[in-house]
């Protein structure tokens, strides 16, 4: 059985078809990082007409690398939560008009699980139960699961998430966007040592949360001070830029992974799972294999392209589809953030 799977819940529009033994026969992934390029940030108003442009197309375009037609899905899974709220529409109002055309199922996903999800997509075997670290540009979580349809909030970002603040702090330092790749770039010729930034929340073993406002002031004042300074205007030696690129990542890489580690103490957990666009950076994936080794952690860190936002990760939807949790067609979309307060 076949089950297309879309995925529009940011600035990606993608789609997949798998089978129902995890089966990959196609994944098409369009991206909008050129449209939202110059604005160093996500637009919605933007992402959301991109979408609109590209979901038919996406899927008709899945279809012909699968071989198959319509009339061989036997389901349709859509990511409706979190995200933003234009974007998750165009993907549901998808989903939702072939369920109707082709008297199919309707199942639901859920973006950060499926984040999570994606590891067992590469490990191709049962990673359950597991911690699950999603790091993205709107997120920066940890979930306890204890199996594929069975998640539990253990802690999340309280402010920024650690995406978000590699993008602010590559545009404070005239770096490109998206600035997780020109942040690690320009770290490889930097000292990590250089700068001292805080790692907010790092010794609280008693909280699993996070928080990268304050890091992310401090670099700003180490470049310009208070005040409103126009950044545009700021010229920094390439060698400095390097080493607040390098001291900034290291601080982001501190606190994901000492959480992690916290987190799987405080569960007794001896797996962990890690998912997201930021769970692309190099540093990241050396730091998760060094401290897994020490403490004897199974990890599994998501392969590079199922790390940024895809189709592939909604297989998740297989879990769902052989627990029989199917949506009724009013189904609505849940956007916004996954935050802690306070």
């Amino acid at each position: 059985m076949n089950i297309l799977t879309l995925e529009t819940t940011c600035d990606e529009t993608a789609a997949a078809i798998v089978t129902d033994r995890l089966k990959v026969l196609a994944s098409v992934v369009a991206s909008q990082d050129k449209l939202h390029e110059r604005f160093g940030g996500v637009v919605p108003e933007i992402a959301s007409r991109a979408h609109l442009e590209r979901i038919l197309p996406v899927v008709d375009e899945t279809l012909k690398q699968a071989g198959i037609s319509l009339d061989d899905i036997g389901a349709v899974a859509v990511a409706n939560t979190p995200g933003l709220a234009g974007s998750l529409l165009v993907g549901l109002v998808a989903a939702k008009t072939l369920c109707a055309a082709k008297a199919i199922p309707l199942i639901a996903v859920d973006h950060l699980q499926a984040h999570i999800y994606a590891c067992r997509m590469a490990a191709e075997e049962d990673v359950f139960p597991c911690v699950g670290l999603i790091v993205s540009g709107g997120h920066t979580s940890l979930y306890r699961s204890n199996d594929p349809i069975s998640f539990e909030l253990l802690g999340a970002t309280i402010d920024d998430a650690a995406g978000e603040a590699f993008d602010k702090v590559a545009s404070m330092l005239g770096l490109s966007y998206p600035g997780g790749p020109s942040i690690q770039q320009a770290a490889e010729q930097g000292n990590p040592t250089a700068y001292s930034f805080p790692r907010a929340l790092l010794k609280d073993e008693d909280r699993l949360d996070f928080s990268f406002s304050g890091l992310k002031t401090a670099v700003r004042y180490t470049i310009a001070g208070p005040g409103r300074p126009d950044f545009e205007k700021i010229e920094l030696p390439q060698q400095q830029v390097a080493d607040l690129a390098a001291s900034f990542q290291e601080a982001v890489v501190d606190c994901l992974v000492g959480k992690s580690l916290t987190a799987l103490r405080q569960t007794g957990l001896r797996t962990l799972c890690v998912g997201g666009g930021v769970a692309a950076n190099a540093r990241l994936r050396q730091r998760l294999e060094e401290e897994a080794r020490r403490s004897n952690v199974e990890l599994h860190v998501a392969p590079l392209p199922l790390c940024t936002d895809n189709a592939v990760m909604g297989a998740i939807a297989v879990e769902r589809y052989k627990a029989g949790l199917f949506e009724e067609l009013d189904l609505d979309v849940y956007p916004g953030v996954v935050r802690r307060t306070g």
